[in-house]
């Protein structure tokens, strides 16, 4: 707070009608009043510095150890303007938060020799009143007149002090101290005290900055160079450092550093996504590099180089999109000795490499098994790909597994960012034919080369493969590619209906009980005796995504904690053996049993109604054929 010169005569006898007679007079300062007030409820000593808190030798050490950044740099502002504190008497000290005195500069504080105020406390409760606390406590910097002080040594001087803020906090506090009786330049005094705060604090706020980009270049997946004019190297992150191995220059360790567009970037022209190889005696790096210039107003005085592996840029993208597991294997629950046989089968062939053919009716859960299958193997930490196969055009269908190059825009497609992880082909009896054995040949033999003379693009991905029918037999019958079938053919494992594990009904609707209530943060349900036996009345033809469409429905509509019988609402036809996909009668009941509503058939089969409308098509059912 910035104040006008006072009468010290007047203030010190203020403060000898306060110490005496305990009367504030109006003139003082209000919060330098009410500091007073304070300290006479403390019952400070007022003439003589009192014995005050302190750090023990090595707490000061290890204090000066935690704080010698900003140490450092305070110690560069006093050394461009220590003539200012000679010429004029002054001593700074720095505080931390805390009020503990982390360095002296120039005279010594309070009359004490440097080593013993280095350590101290300086709050209110230990010195009284003083341009410190009130700074402190009002967050403003503050210019306190000698008498105003509590301790009546110190009213030989002046004291200005200005907390250093970052984010609104009070990280440090800066303060001057005056022996001079002569004129003190108050404005001086005070500029000088406001250009060391706003410096400080820019160069906390910098340092806090760079602190958060540190992490951020060394976390993110990305080689990152800092090079001077003159191509040296001013910093680089963990992964830089790898690729320099102990040298100092890019030229002296990249073959063809000439071809690397970074004397353009510091002749002022920026490259920006581009592929580019990077070639060392020993490997080479195919990575997408951005090379930037960087300027001090108009004149480029370095650059800046960003570069990524082009393979770990597909396995980012492909964890950012969701491109990972999502379920364990014990998230499948059970205890019949089908369903035991099968989750045992499934733990001992994860740790393989093998391909996977999953065969089962539709809703038993073949897409969990293989997230599962995919979380217990050792290609766990790379991509899950799982792609719903479907009858689309073959120019479709390369674009979505092979990917794009468009316009020199090359975008990649499902089996690249597969790579290192698992492509998981769902509903796999519906790719045509052709494009079976062009998915085929990719997985075995890789794609052609993109350059002339170039080795084939192989791709190391495992195939977990679902299909809802006898792929066998529609390979037989030359429906499906022969060559993808061999190829998912290294284990088959069939998960079997939930009408084969009728004992596990329960045990899979009380987990998914308690998956509901986790996800949606809402309190645990449970079932009555009389809805499990309603359960195990049905023989559930769509099977567990079928029973966890119900026992959502029952969820949400059970106002307690126990659900009721008369809480679920079951399928329409409780006796259908067969699935409703493969079967005309099966679905033609269901149909019945819905009234025609395709709201309500969707419902009770929990599918969409794009479905519905495709399989009324497919058995002449619906308005056309009233």
């Amino acid at each position: 707070m910035i104040r006008e010169r006072r009468n010290k005569d007047k203030l010190a006898s203020y403060y000898r009608k306060f110490m005496e007679e305990g009367i504030v007079d109006p003139n003082v300062h209000p919060w330098v009043a009410d500091s007073w007030q304070r300290c006479r409820a403390m019952h400070l000593p007022h003439e003589t510095m009192p014995k005050i808190n302190k750090l023990s030798r090595e707490e000061i050490i290890a204090h000066q150890k935690t704080h010698e950044f900003i140490v450092k740099y305070v110690d560069g502002l006093y050394e461009q303007s220590k003539q200012h504190f000679n010429i004029h008497n002054l001593s700074m000290l720095l505080i931390d938060e805390n009020g503990y005195v982390i360095k002296n500069y120039a005279m010594p504080f309070f009359q004490r020799i440097i080593e013993d105020i280095q350590g101290m406390r300086v709050l209110e409760e230990d010195v009284g009143t003083s341009s410190i606390s009130i700074a402190r406590e009002h967050n403003v910097p503050f210019l306190m007149f000698g008498p105003e002080m509590w301790i009546k040594d110190s009213h030989s001087g002046d004291a200005c002090s200005a907390p250093i803020c970052v984010n609104g906090k009070i990280r440090y506090i800066i303060s001057f101290f005056s022996l001079d009786q002569n004129d003190l330049p108050y404005d001086l005094l005070l500029s000088l005290l406001m250009t060391m705060k706003y410096s400080i604090e820019q160069h906390l706020n910098m340092l806090e900055a760079w602190s958060i980009n540190r992490i951020m270049m060394e976390q993110l997946p990305v080689t990152v160079y800092w090079l001077g004019k003159d191509g040296s190297v001013k910093y680089c992150n963990e992964n830089g450092r790898k690729r320099l191995d102990g040298h100092e220059r890019l030229e002296d360790v990249f073959l063809n550093y000439e071809h690397i567009p970074i004397k353009k970037a510091l002749h002022g022209v920026a490259t920006q996504r581009r592929e580019i190889t990077w070639i060392t005696q020993d490997r080479t790096f195919e990575d997408i590099t951005t090379v930037m210039p960087i300027k001090v107003g108009s004149e480029v005085e370095s650059a800046l180089v960003l570069s990524m592996s082009i393979e770990d840029l597909k396995t980012t993208i492909a964890h950012a999109t969701g491109y990972s597991s999502r379920y364990s294997l014990y998230s499948m629950v059970g205890e019949t000795s089908e369903f035991l046989a099968l989750q045992h089968k499934a733990s001992r062939v994860a740790r393989t490499d093998h391909n996977i053919l999953l065969q089962g009716e539709p809703g038993t859960g073949k897409q969990r098994l293989a997230h599962g299958i995919h979380q217990a193997s050792p290609r766990a930490a790379a991509p899950l790909i799982a792609v719903k196969c479907h009858n689309a055009s073959m120019a479709e269908l390369e674009a979505e597994f092979f990917g794009t190059n468009e316009d020199g825009q090359q975008s990649a497609g499902k089996l690249e960012l597969a790579i290192g992880g698992t492509l998981f082909l769902d509903e796999v009896e519906k790719l045509p034919l052709e494009m079976g054995d062009k998915l085929a040949d990719a997985l075995t033999h890789g794609l052609p080369a993109t350059e002339k003379g170039g080795k084939p693009r192989m791709f190391d991905v495992r195939v977990i493969a679902a299909c809802d029918s006898n792929l066998k037999r529609l390979a037989d019958k030359g429906l499906f590619s022969r060559n993808l079938y061999e190829l998912v053919l290294d284990t088959t494992m069939r998960v079997p209906p939930l009408r084969e594990r009728v004992k596990d009904i329960e045990v899979i609707a009380s987990h998914i009980l308690v998956e509901m209530s986790a996800q949606h943060n809402l309190p645990q349900k449970r079932l009555s005796p009389e809805a499990v036996s309603l359960l195990l009345s049905c023989s559930w033809p769509g099977n567990i995504k079928q029973l966890q469409g119900v026992i959502e429905q029952a969820f949400f509509h059970t106002p307690g904690s126990i659900i009721e019988a008369e809480n679920i609402k079951l399928p329409g036809d409780k006796t259908l053996e067969r699935s409703w996909k493969y079967d005309k009668e099966a679905f033609i009941a269901a149909w019945k049993s819905a009234g025609g509503n395709i709201s309500k058939l969707a419902t009770m089969l929990d599918v969409s109604r794009v479905t519905l409308y495709r399989y009324l098509k497919k058995y002449g059912l619906g308005p056309k054929a009233k």
